[in-house]
């Protein structure tokens, strides 16, 4: 059997597995007070039964049950501040939550042509990141260490996920479904991606078809 020699490290003297772990929530900005937590969301559906002729409709039916059961699960976390893309359907959406809503015209979703029937993007996928990137940047420099919620569009919120997770645009494989949360921790320079498409409150409703 080999003695310990005086290089050995004794089991005492190791930090604890629950250290080193809290060390790795601590890197990914999780319980570190000094982060931002911005919750993306996207407004409600308002497409069933959609009246072609309205240029900016408001939310259906179903929508305004999601927005609903958005608002309650948004109120017991108590943000700082809601922020909306000036169009109806997310400001209907923000409303719920219950505090005042700002709305800030650079929240409004990417340009796209769906006379088609298809939806075509047709937006510079980087110009349509660094519009919600400012608005995001602006809510983290004016609430330091709080929770802000951004009530914008699909594409524009898949945009931004890409550009924090270092993917190139359109290749995220995820649909932020109406009213899903989507949240990202910021400190500084570092931006930490935490829930994505978040939709537990819509548990029991039909989908849409």
């Amino acid at each position: 059997m080999l003695a310990m020699t005086s290089e050995a490290t004794p089991e005492t003297t190791r930090p604890p597995v629950s250290q080193a772990m809290r060390s790795i929530e601590r890197a990914f900005l999780i319980g570190v007070e000094e982060a931002t937590e911005v919750v993306l969301v996207r407004h409600a559906d308002c497409y069933e039964d959609l009246d072609d002729t309205l240029d900016d409709p408001p939310l259906s039916a179903a929508g305004r049950e999601q927005a609903r059961r958005l608002g309650e699960r948004l109120r017991r976390l108590h943000p700082a501040a809601v922020v909306s893309s000036p169009l109806r359907r997310a400001q209907e959406t923000a409303a719920q939550i219950g505090l005042p809503v700002t709305t800030d015209d650079r929240l409004v979703e990417v340009a796209v042509d769906s006379t088609s029937g298809y939806v075509h993007v047709e937006e510079d996928p980087q110009a349509a990141t660094r519009r919600i990137t400012s608005v995001v940047d602006e809510l983290v420099h004016r609430f330091p260490g709080k929770r802000v919620v951004v009530v914008t569009h699909g594409v524009l919120i898949l945009n931004y996920l890409c550009d924090v997770l270092r993917i190139e645009p359109g290749r995220l494989r995820l649909l932020p479904y109406y009213t899903s949360l989507n949240v990202v921790r910021i400190l500084g320079e570092r931006r930490m991606a935490g829930a994505l498409g978040d939709i537990a409150h819509l548990e029991g409703m039909p989908w849409l078809r």
